[in-house]
């Protein structure tokens, strides 16, 4: 049985560092807006305020989740491509998910925050030259990390996501 908590399983730091995986994750981020907008619309009747596992958040939840957190990589990948090695802020993932907003606020809200995100944090990923792809950042909690196994974190992050929301239809 799959551990419902992490659908598509857990994240691996990348071994292929190459080009050809790059643009594959870009691509999943690009398409991932779509995919979550596909997923929330299959949903059953009071789908969006089930939670895909005993303990975890709704499917509401987790679009709203998937917004706050691609908003803060957003920034991030901004502060690490024009900053040396900046020391970024983590927040409270649990604690921003039971706000009222991420408890009951429309998810059209966020799935047009997605789209317009990801097609401008795409445009951006999309500039970054070769040798920016190693430039670092400090996460309190991870350490360092560079500019590509960021990319492939959130590439993952979305796809993880859109796990959880799609088997709320299982």
């Amino acid at each position: 049985m799959t551990d419902l908590r992490y659908p598509i399983g857990p994240f691996e730091r990348p071994a292929d560092r190459s080009p050809a995986q790059r643009a594959v994750w870009l691509d999943q981020l690009a398409e991932l807006p779509a995919h979550v907008r596909a997923a929330v619309a299959g949903l059953p009747e009071g789908g969006l305020d089930r939670p895909y596992r005993d303990g975890g958040w709704t499917a509401r939840q987790v679009v709203h989740h998937l917004a706050d957190s691609h908003m803060n990589s957003y920034v991030r990948f901004r502060l690490a491509l024009t900053e040396e090695t900046p020391s970024i802020k983590a927040y409270d993932e649990a604690a921003w998910a039971e706000l009222a907003d991420a408890r009951t606020a429309p998810v059209d809200l966020s799935l047009s925050l997605l789209g317009s995100l990801h097609a401008r944090w795409v445009a951006l990923l999309r500039s970054v030259d070769e040798p920016a792809w190693n430039r670092r950042l400090i996460h309190p909690e991870s350490g360092e990390l560079d500019l590509y196994t960021m990319l492939g974190l959130y590439a993952w992050h979305g796809r993880h996501h859109l796990g959880h929301i799609r088997s709320i239809r299982a």
